[in-house]
């Protein structure tokens, strides 16, 4: 579940929107030469208690105390006196979605190494609080064993209005909230060329990096038909701010276009404080022409309208790769890996751009239903996914290495890419592990939560 995220709050977020150049500041403040370029990782997974039901708020609670008291995180919350509903440790966050799930979002960094070990570090800090608690942590991308019913829903503000709210735009909103997890990986870009670039290769390739990265086969305790029940579970969630944009695929598109899809979409909420007003019916261009309630639409509010955009690739600070099922520990890197091999290297990107301009949305949309079914066995323009993928590995891997970025012993960055290849190269998928595991130990379900456990 990637729903949103709220932006940290500045003096200059009270700023009245004046016209189009403040719709796009947000991307132009952000461009990077490519000398300042880092990678972002955010993983996200399900906790279960020592009988393997799902944490309720006062479990949840109780791991974010014992992360505060044991290792440095400083606690935050939506407004004084609110619950501790998110960590903060330098650049780092770690916070919880709707569902209980929690998240790392990692800090910037200069390669896959680092980006990786601060994953490993996260882990085993989770690892000290919990096991005394008997609670271990699952990544995969849709949780296993629980109905909806049995999880909590976190306090966070503008959680309650997307909880009324989605179900009316997609069947399966409330599972995408409190049932699905994902890996993410976040970019820089250097200027708009360079952005929308990135972005239109994202939203083409993210479908076959969904099908090769499946892993969740399993729902309410059984197996699910499907190799990426959480992939079909976005196809059902809200058609208004979900997808691979197609308007945006054409040559010339730019910030503009990307500010003019964000207009049209509905918002949420107008938040003033720790008020928060359900504005569901109202496009943000109209928010932005007539106000809402003697509220006049200011920097934060666009922020926040940006933050509650779910597309395949979404554009912010940073070009976010959103369509990644959350992965065991071998392969969450291998996201990062791959998606830094394509498009932090100009051979690799033009590569990647020549691979993604073989495919068209339509394709792509019909595709995606079968992507979710099969993973890496499903057909796209004739050819499976996972040929498809292998292409992407090979591309990613000369990248990385002309990148030649070593680690202490003396390893690039393709070592992540790896067990990613091992599955691929026999048209497997991390899901097939879990089916293996499930079939071969004798319970089910629970001997493929042990290929899951990550804390």
């Amino acid at each position: 579940m990637r729903p949103e995220k709220d932006a940290v709050a500045t003096v200059d977020d009270d700023r009245l929107l004046r016209d189009t150049d403040d719709l796009i500041a947000p991307f132009v403040e952000a461009e990077k030469p490519r000398g300042r370029w880092r990678i972002g990782l955010e993983a996200e997974k399900f906790g279960l208690d020592a009988v393997g039901r799902p944490l309720d708020w006062h479990a949840l609670s109780a791991v974010l105390d014992d992360l505060v008291r044991a290792h440095g995180w400083s606690p935050e919350n939506e407004y004084p006196g609110g619950p501790t509903i998110a960590l903060r440790r330098g650049a780092a966050s770690v916070t919880l979605e709707p569902g209980g799930q929690l998240e790392l979002s990692g800090a910037p960094h200069s390669s896959v190494h680092e980006a990786a070990a601060e994953l490993e570090t996260h882990l085993a800090e989770l690892r000290s609080v919990c096991a005394p608690r008997g609670i271990r942590w699952l990544s995969l991308g849709f949780h296993p064993t629980a109905r909806r019913d049995e999880l909590p829903w976190v306090p966070k503000l503008r959680y309650g209005v997307m909880r009324a709210y989605l179900p009316t735009r997609g069947r399966r909103a409330l599972d995408m909230m409190q049932r699905t997890c994902t890996v993410q990986v976040n970019l820089d870009y250097a200027d708009e060329h360079d952005a929308m670039r990135k972005l239109r290769i994202g939203l083409a390739l993210g479908p076959i990096v969904t099908g090769i990265l499946a892993h969740s086969p399993f729902v309410e305790g059984a197996v699910a038909g499907r190799l990426d029940e959480r992939a079909a579970v976005w196809l059902e969630t809200d058609p208004d701010r979900t997808g691979l944009l197609p308007a945006l695929w054409r040559d010339g598109a730019g910030y503009d276009d990307y500010v003019q899809w964000a207009l049209d979409v509905p918002m949420f909420l107008v938040r003033r404080g720790a008020t928060v007003v359900r504005n569901t019916g109202q496009r943000f261009r109209d928010f932005l022409r007539d106000g809402f309630g003697g509220a006049r639409a200011t920097r934060a509010d666009w922020d926040a309208h940006l933050n509650s955009l779910f597309p395949e690739a979404r554009l912010k600070r940073t070009l976010e790769l959103r369509g990644a099922d959350a992965q065991p520990l071998q392969t969450t890197a291998a996201v990062a890996a791959l998606w830094k091999g394509l498009l932090y290297d100009e051979q690799g990107l033009a590569a990647a751009e020549r691979l993604a301009s073989r495919l068209a949305p339509d394709e792509l949309e019909a595709a995606r239903p079968h992507i979710a079914q099969h993973g890496p066995r499903a057909m796209l323009c004739g050819r499976p996914v996972a040929e498809w993928g292998n292409e992407l590995l090979a591309i990613a891997d000369a990248a990385l290495a002309r990148q030649g970025v070593l680690d202490a012993e003396g390893r690039d960055e393709r070592r992540y890419l790896g067990p990613l290849r091992a599955l691929l190269e026999r048209g497997r998928c991390p899901a097939d592990v879990l089916l293996d595991a499930a079939r071969r130990g004798g319970r089910g379900v629970l001997d493929g939560l042990a290929e899951t456990t990550v804390a």
